[in-house]
């Protein structure tokens, strides 16, 4: 490799370190103005749900919009074992997200090259990994 190319691979290196800097810094300056709105819209969501509480209402139409409120339910376990066995047994595979683990399914392959499930997709591509000078 020529010293010409070394030195325009070593400029780049060193842009791309630069650019991944100033998008963590905008992306933490990002994340500090957006908390500072969310606990703003928090505080004004606390009134808003009082006064449909207080007055025993589930919506209230203004000149600016209209707010409601709605009951917002989130599920999760704590024995994953348990719910696993309950889920084979009650036949109900639809209360799981269809998603496949990553880096089991890779490892899962690596550890069994000849078993390869019906209907697996896999999309593989080069990837550039870029560190720092320390």
């Amino acid at each position: 490799m020529s010293k010409e190319v070394t030195l325009d691979l070593d400029r780049i290196v060193s842009v791309y370190v630069k650019i991944r800097d100033k998008k963590a810094e905008l992306a933490q300056k990002f994340a500090e103005e957006e908390q500072v709105l969310k606990d703003k819209m928090a505080r004004l969501d606390a009134v808003l749900l009082e006064h449909c509480k207080a007055n025993g209402v589930e919506s209230v139409r203004t000149e600016s919009g209209t707010f409601y409120r709605s009951t917002r339910s989130k599920y999760w376990t704590s024995d994953w074992e348990s719910m696993n066995k309950f889920i084979l047994d009650h036949s109900v595979p639809e209360l799981l997200e269809k998603r496949i683990h990553q880096g089991n399914m890779k490892q899962f392959l690596e550890d069994n090259p000849d078993l390869l499930p019906m209907g697996l997709n896999c999309d593989s591509e080069y990837t550039i990994t870029v560190r720092r000078k320390k």
